[in-house]
């Protein structure tokens, strides 16, 4: 009998952890501190900014939103973020992207300081994560995989592991962060030659391409682990994954659920980032 994954038993669990360690920050003299800069208003943002504020009111970490009109120039956009940037009593920033087209989002890259990139947007966080070099921060959404996997106690060591996704969001993150705990990767992507072949020979399966329902029955192996990383609108209407989950759900020992899988448990690897990036700070005080 397959075990569903709940993002939520997850996000509990991580969040007495994080109540406890922000606690430990406020008798020292330090609030953690987020900023959501949104450009806009878009409705899956404001959504997410809406779940992230009610997670970090549950751990204690105060949630600033700095919301930006849509058609704001480039030049005032940088100052606008630059702000927020130096802003000492900011330890974590969370950028929504994309950003409208008429902006490029290089600049704040290279200018966002690593130490409170919450959501890897630095050349220097990706290249930690590359490296794996655990003081970076990793995608939050990659990220809520592995603490996904983690709290299951599915290890990931010496299996085979097939990622379907090339992003740099999930795909490439996850993929070397997996590497890092020891297991064997294969990276599949639209070109890949017998896609379905290749994805039913994992162990684990992580889909991650952003195409719904694209992992059929076919494509899984018997007892295979199967992570959902997708978020898609079906015909009707309906939040469906990447994953067929009524066709998939009876071959797998372990399947995650759209919605309420692994989206559930990005803000609070989010709050996670806050925490560990107010704890740097305070020590380096």
């Amino acid at each position: 009998m397959s075990i569903l994954m709940k993002g939520a038993d997850v996000a509990n669990a991580m969040k007495e952890d994080l109540i406890s360690r922000v606690e430990c920050l406020k008798e020292k003299g330090t609030d953690p501190c987020l900023a959501i800069v949104r450009v806009g208003a878009r409705p899956d943002d404001v959504s997410y900014e809406r779940g992230a504020k009610k997670r970090m009111a549950a751990i204690g970490i105060e949630c600033r939103i700095v919301e930006l009109p849509e058609d704001i120039p480039q030049d005032e956009f940088i100052r606008e973020f630059g702000k927020v940037n130096e802003d000492p009593s900011v330890h974590g920033i969370l950028l929504f992207r994309p950003l409208p087209k008429h902006l490029d989002e290089e600049p704040i890259k290279a200018m966002i300081d690593p130490e409170k990139d919450m959501d890897c947007m630095s050349p220097i966080n990706i290249a930690k994560v590359f490296a794996g070099d655990e003081t970076g921060y990793a995608p939050c959404t990659a990220e809520a995989v592995m603490e996904m996997l983690d709290y299951y106690q599915i290890d990931p060591k010496g299996k085979n592991v097939t990622v379907v996704g090339r992003s740099m969001v999930v795909g490439k993150p996850l993929s070397m962060m997996l590497l890092k705990k020891h297991a064997t990767i294969t990276v599949c992507h639209t070109r890949t030659v017998d896609l379905p072949g290749v994805c039913a020979k994992a162990d684990i399966l992580v889909a991650a391409a952003g195409k719904a329902r694209m992992i059929t029955e076919n494509m899984v192996g018997e007892g295979a682990v199967v992570a959902d990383v997708g978020i898609n609108v079906d015909e009707a209407g309906n939040l469906c994954g990447d994953v067929d989950f009524d066709a998939v759900e009876a071959k797998t020992s372990y399947i995650s659920p759209v919605p309420r899988g692994v989206g559930s448990i990005t803000t609070s690897v989010l709050a996670k980032h806050v925490v560990r990036a107010a704890e740097r700070r305070s020590e380096m005080k």
